[in-house]
Formats: structure tokens, C-alpha cells, sequence
């Protein structure tokens, strides 16, 4: 008799030992790489809410009005593929009643082009191809994968600099839950304009260089614990105009106690959190823990088979 080993147990063993070096290959190569920023990103999410803000052909501040923000947000793939970032570009516009639908962004009352740069991976900001402002911080139009239960440096452009959002706790969002973090900003100097004086209480002076000051009621992002997408975002933006040195707004340009998500941005912004979560979980978790039960039992039955197995086999000459 010699031993031999049947075709099915070096199926099992050979199948079982590729699924063992399969899992951990998933683990620390293929997850870490699959969690990565898009580059051909073509979204767009819309703020609905009430508010004030200065009606230029009225020359003065209407109050509980209609307003919504609406951002589109490309990515430009062959940037991105040279520089091997994140390459985004943002279009942010802010209309009335009167102005939205508006046909140019450019009859917003209020529109803001800028460029994004992040790496794919950490979403930290990379100062590269032509970024525009300039902007810090861990997070803003995404947080980083792999959310934790902390504070997080989200950028604030209105403000020009960052903002720490705490970390309140899990709140759902079309029933689908994630994390909550707000914050509110207080009133800060961002810059001057040109205002006629009268505008502002200066009526004896004609054009003066007034101060351009911002606040915010109220910052809350709902952001899916996997992906770092923002699913649901409501804030509450105050910009107002001040005579030089006065500590007292003369002049409300924009004002809202909260603008939201509509319900049609949750839904889409749900439906790509959860599509890529699961892709995620998938090759991170589900693939890697089965796979590695899986071989570990295929190896063994396969070994125990090999080591087994028996078959009768012809006698040699002496």
C-alpha cells in the first residue's frame, strides 16, 4: 500500500489555504486603499429654511422670506488623476424667492465658486493645484473615514477659519443612523465693503468703509460613522454690516435661525452613505472573517484528508 492523496482533499486544502492568505490581504491592503475620497464626485445638496436678508431693489432688510442654498460639487478627474488627490470644485449659491430658479449663478444674492484640495485617504487639506481659499481642519464637505466620537476642525469659508464641532451622539436621518456634532460660532470680523452712509446710520457721510461681521446660530452635521459622509447638515448663518468700530450690527445682509437638508438631499445623501458603507464593511469585516473561518476549516478537513488518505497501489520488483 502507498499512500496518496484524493483530488478532493488537495481542493480543500489549496482552497482553504488561498482563503487564509485571502482575509488578511483584504484587511491591510485592500480596505485601507478602498477607503478613498472619490474623484469623478458629481453631487449636489440643497438648504431649505426662512430668514432676512437685504433686498437690493428695496434698499432695505425683508424679514421671514424664503431662502436655499444650493452647492454642486464636481470633482476634475484628470487634476486629480495627475496630482493623485482629491481635486473638487464647489459652486455655492445662496437665492430667494425672486432668484431661484436663477438661469446665471451670478443673480444669486449671494455665490461662491471654490476649489478643494484633499488627500484621498486622511481628507486632510494638500496646498496644491491652484486650492482655492486656502482652508484647514479635518473635515467640510466630508469627514474623514472611520468617524470617532470626538471633536472635530471643520472648516467654516464664511468665517475663514475653523470651527470645533463636539461630538453630541447618534441621530438618525431617514431612519438611518450617524453621528451628530454641532457648535455655534459667535460674531467675528471677515472683512470690509463699500456702503452708502445712510445705510448704516452715517447719513452725512456718502460711501464708507464698513465692517463685514458673521455669526452662526447654530452648526449640526449628521455624519455616517463609516464613510465620514454628511448626511444631514442644518446651520444658521448671520452676516451683518457695522459702522467702523461700532459694536452693533447697522445692517443685516443675511439672516437664518436654521436652514436644512431638504428631505430629497437625506434620501440621496442616505442612499450613497449607505451604498458605500456596506461596500466598505464588506471588504473590510464580512469578506475577512468569513474568509478566514472559512479557509481555516477548508485547511484543516483538507489537511486531515491528505494525511488520511489511502489508496492501493501496485507491488514493485525486488
Amino acid at each position: 500500500m502507498r499512500r496518496t492523496a484524493s483530488p478532493l482533499s488537495l481542493v480543500l486544502l489549496g482552497t482553504g489555504v488561498f482563503l487564509l492568505v485571502l482575509a488578511p490581504l483584504l484587511t491591510w491592503y485592500v480596505s485601507p486603499r478602498a477607503k478613498s475620497s472619490p474623484i469623478d464626485i458629481n453631487t449636489t445638496t440643497v438648504f431649505t429654511g426662512t430668514g432676512s436678508y437685504f433686498d437690493t431693489k428695496a434698499i432695505r432688510t425683508v424679514s421671514g422670506k424664503p431662502l436655499t442654498i444650493t452647492r454642486q460639487v464636481r470633482g476634475d478627474v484628470a487634476d486629480s488623476e495627475r496630482s493623485g488627490r482629491a481635486v473638487w470644485d464647489v459652486s455655492t449659491s445662496i437665492d430667494t424667492a425672486d432668484t431661484l430658479p436663477a438661469a446665471d449663478t451670478t443673480d444669486s444674492l449671494q455665490w461662491t465658486l471654490e476649489r478643494w484640495v484633499t488627500d484621498r485617504r486622511t481628507n486632510e487639506p494638500v496646498h496644491c493645484c491652484k486650492e482655492q481659499p486656502t482652508f484647514d481642519g479635518e473635515a467640510y464637505l466630508k469627514f474623514p473615514f472611520d468617524v470617532e466620537k470626538r471633536s472635530y476642525r471643520w472648516w467654516d469659508s464664511t468665517l475663514g477659519s475653523t470651527v470645533s464641532l463636539r461630538y453630541v451622539g447618534p441621530k438618525k436621518i431617514q431612519g438611518y443612523e450617524g453621528y451628530l456634532f454641532a457648535a455655534t460660532v459667535p460674531a467675528a470680523k471677515t472683512g470690509t465693503r463699500m456702503v452708502p452712509g445712510r445705510l448704516i446710520g452715517l447719513p452725512e457721510r456718502g460711501q464708507v468703509l464698513a465692517e463685514e461681521w458673521y455669526a452662526n446660530h447654530g452648526i449640526e452635521l449628521v455624519v455616517d460613522k463609516r464613510t465620514g459622509r454628511i448626511v444631514n447638515a442644518a446651520i444658521g448663518p448671520r452676516k451683518t454690516v457695522r459702522a467702523p468700530g461700532s459694536k452693533k450690527d447697522s445692517m443685516v445682509l443675511l439672516d437664518s435661525r436654521r436652514m436644512e437638508f431638504t428631505p430629497d438631499t437625506q434620501r440621496a445623501q442616505v442612499a450613497m452613505a449607505g451604498a458605500d458603507s456596506d461596500k466598505l464593511e464588506l471588504v473590510g469585516q464580512t469578506l475577512p472573517m468569513g474568509g478566514g473561518a472559512a479557509g481555516a476549516a477548508l485547511a484543516a478537513t483538507g489537511l486531515v484528508l491528505v494525511v488520511r488518505g489511502r489508496k492501493p497501489g501496485l507491488a514493485t520488483a525486488p
